[in-house]
């Protein structure tokens, strides 16, 4: 066989391959070499720049490879080379619509490793590819820029954060977001930050207030993923840290064994080293404190001027020619921010009046935005009017199923955050659908009577309010909820402790045969410094292990006339009951201002709050208040609007199709062993040693068949004595204890 001839070219390439490991290896000695190869660069690059369109394709197979040789080791010979990174720039930017795919790639790729070696800085790079990035008509190119750009910003802050290089790359997308707010090329700079969101490089307000622009543009694309952001940005970042840290779990029992087991190499010893770094940086990430992670919608500097210019440029404006989707994105973000700052924007109501028909195109979604956008400041006489047209247009015997359960339940939604926008002749009304045949309104409607059996039994029928609302009512615990009136911050639990302490009170009173609810004599003192009981006082006080509280006013000392008093007539049965009703509040209030708790205090609180969170887990009373306020953080979506019509009866093809979910199809049916052992095969496991005995071939066990046959008593005996010592010891391997 003949000697294949080398083409010129391959010849030129290997020279310049070996030439690079050569200079690299000794940069003094071949330095006569690079300066050649330099002034070769330097001719073709002015050869390029005069006729760009008409070079030849070996010059440019040869310029490409000078680029490559030179790009690598330009750290080597710095005053040789302080003109590449502009000679590269320089071609990059005037003829990158002009340039051949492969020479504008390596171009890029030369300017990125640069960056690496540091020949240039992160700014340098970042000002040269980002504006080919938004002028470029190939979308190769515009991908290549966009991934160099992204790991360049990624790299730059993985140690700490490069303020310097962040201000300067978010001062450029703010300009080109809010310089030309037509111009599609903002899309760029929303792709680049909802990137670096999700990864947590940038979470400041200065991202926010760049999206904050982009939702405000007049691109279409652009106000969708500005509202994309502020939507779902957050859940993006939560649901990307979930996937990082499974990629990082690694399960070095696994390895090990595979390294103990295999042969032992050096690539074996540095993946195993590798697995042991990766588990110790996974356990200072779990060590180490959590980032104060807040949400874009709480990073906006004026919401409430946010929220009214959305509003009024892409809402309430019969100018905007946003299609239908795109608007009710725009609506969630202005409802989401009303909702969760609980601003004031009392247009938004009334623009909401000719959309609340079931004829609507995604009715839902605006009955959920309607939700979302109501709160406790919002005046009940600008939602009033909502809930009447709801009620009218949904809420009717002749109206589909579907349609009455999701607006029973939009109306429950918003009575949910503002009680008072319902009246009574409206709410015994729409009461009544409770005793509907169809179990989605049935349910819808028992939602919005448990929930106004809470927040107002009072405009209920008395048939309708049950037992504890009734109870409620007499005593005075459910009071009439007032307009902005506001929930005041206390220690969770700390009734659960008052009325605990009250209940051991009554229990020492039994004990020492006082009747309930009498108080002790003028001259015994709360103290307990009268000499008589001196003893008695003391055994209790140390006994519960509280503190003595010791009162500096006289009058607080004294008891009143009335406290002796032990029978009550029957006249003042009501006023007293009202009185002991009100006195776990007043015990409450008590403890909380009077006095300082106790270790054996706060540990009881911790032991009463476990209880109850058991008790709220079991499905207890408090676990409807919690689902009443789940929307505060959280947008209301059309899907949970209409989640009460999906409660009927399933037919008999979603039954089908439910059972057959998960389960593989008649013609990929296996028994329980062969799935298994496909399992082992996906997961790269091999067969055990019995499983390969039992397959082996008949004819090959002959032999150790006639031979054990064959076996003294003393072999046998001996045979089974190293057995049982090797598989102690681990086996045949010592993968156990060693001897």
């Amino acid at each position: 066989m003949g000697k294949r001839k080398v083409a010129a070219l391959e010849k030129i390439e290997a020279d310049l391959a070996g030439l690079q490991y050569k200079i690299r290896k000794d940069p003094e000695a071949y330095e006569k070499e690079f300066i050649e190869n330099w002034q070769q660069f330097d001719a073709a690059h002015e050869k390029f720049l005069a006729a760009p369109v008409g070079a030849d394709s070996n010059s440019l197979i040869t310029f490409r490879e000078q680029i490559d040789l030179i790009a690598h080791c330009a750290e080597l010979y710095p005053q040789i080379t302080a003109t590449f990174p502009d000679a590269l720039k320089d071609v990059l930017t005037k003829h990158h619509a002009v340039l051949e795919p492969t020479l504008r790639e390596k171009i890029v790729s030369s300017l990125t490793l640069l960056r690496r070696k540091d020949v240039i800085d992160s700014n340098y790079l970042l000002t040269t590819l980002f504006p080919i990035l938004i002028s470029t008509p190939s979308k190769s190119l515009r991908m290549i820029l966009y991934q160099k750009i992204l790991s360049d910003i990624r790299n730059t802050n993985t140690k700490t954060t490069n303020h310097r290089v962040n201000r300067t790359m978010q001062t450029v997308l703010y300009n080109l977001v809010t310089s030309d707010r037509t111009s599609p090329k903002a899309l760029w700079a929303v792709k680049l930050v909802r990137e670096l969101w999700r990864r947590q490089i940038w979470t400041d307000a200065r991202t926010v207030d760049i999206m904050r622009q982009a939702c405000l543009a007049e691109n279409e694309k652009v106000i969708v993923g500005g509202a994309r952001f502020f939507l779902g940005g957050d859940k993006e970042r939560e649901e990307f840290e979930d996937e990082s840290s499974d990629e990082e779990s690694v399960d070095i029992k696994k390895v090990k064994h595979s390294i103990e087991i295999n042969k032992k190499t050096k690539k074996s010893k540095k993946a195993l080293d590798r697995a042991v770094d990766r588990v110790k940086r996974q356990e200072r990430k779990k060590n180490a404190p959590h980032p104060l992670n807040f949400s874009a919608l709480h990073l906006l500097q004026d919401p409430q001027g946010f929220s009214e210019n959305l509003f009024e440029k892409h809402l309430q404006n019969s100018k905007s020619k946003l299609a239908l989707e795109s608007k009710l994105l725009v609506l969630q973000l202005v409802t989401r921010l009303v909702g969760l700052h609980k601003l004031t924007v009392i247009s938004l109501y009334s623009w909401f009046i000719k959309h609340l028909t079931p004829k609507q195109p995604s009715a839902s979604s605006f009955l959920a935005s309607l939700a979302q956008g109501t709160h406790n400041m919002v005046p009940p006489d600008a939602i009033e009017p909502l809930i009447q047209k709801i009620a009218n247009e949904f809420v009717s015997e002749a109206s589909a199923s579907e349609v009455c359960s999701a607006g029973l339940n939009a109306i429950r939604e918003i009575c949910a955050r503002q009680p008072l926008a319902m009246n009574e002749t409206l709410l015994q009304d729409l009461v009544e659908y409770r005793k509907s045949k169809d179990k989605g309104v049935m349910m819808a409607a028992k939602g919005l009577l448990s929930l106004y059996r809470e927040k107002g039994a009072d405009m209920l029928r008395k048939k309708d309010r049950g037992k504890d609302a009734t109870m409620g009512l007499k005593s005075g615990d459910l009071k009439q909820v007032k307009f902005g009136e506001e929930q005041v911050g206390e220690i969770e639990g700390l009734e659960l402790l008052a009325k605990w302490k009250e209940e051991q009170k009554k229990r020492k009173q039994a004990e020492q045969g006082l009747p309930e609810g009498a108080e002790k004599a003028e001259g015994e003192e709360e103290d307990g410094w009268n000499s008589d009981d001196w003893e008695v006082a003391s055994t209790d006080s140390s006994d519960s292990g509280e503190w003595i509280r010791v009162s500096d006013s006289e009058d607080e000392a004294e008891p009143g006339p009335d406290t002796k008093r032990q029978k009550v007539g029957p006249e003042d049965a009501e006023g007293d009951d009202k009185e002991n009703e009100g006195a776990e509040t007043i015990d409450f209030m008590k403890l909380a201002t009077t006095q300082i708790l106790t270790p054996a205090d706060l540990a009881k609180l911790r032991e009463l709050r476990m209880e109850a969170n058991i008790d709220k887990a079991m499905g207890g009373r408090k676990r409807k208040q919690e689902l009443e306020a789940r929307h505060i953080d959280e947008g209301l979506t059309a899907e949970q609007i209409e989640a009460p019509s999906k409660l009927r009866k399933s037919t008999k093809e979603e039954r089908i199709a439910l059972a057959k979910e998960g389960k593989p199809d008649r013609e990929e049916h296996k028994s329980t062993q062969a799935i298994r052992k496909s399992k082992k095969d996906a997961e790269g496991k091999s067969s055990t040693n019995k499983e390969k005995a039992r397959r082996k071939n008949f004819m090959m066990t002959l032999g150790k068949a006639k031979s054990k046959q064959k076996r003294s008593l003393v072999t046998t005996r001996n045979i089974l004595k190293n057995h049982i010592e090797r598989s102690k010891s681990g086996g045949r391997r010592r993968n156990g204890i060693s001897r």
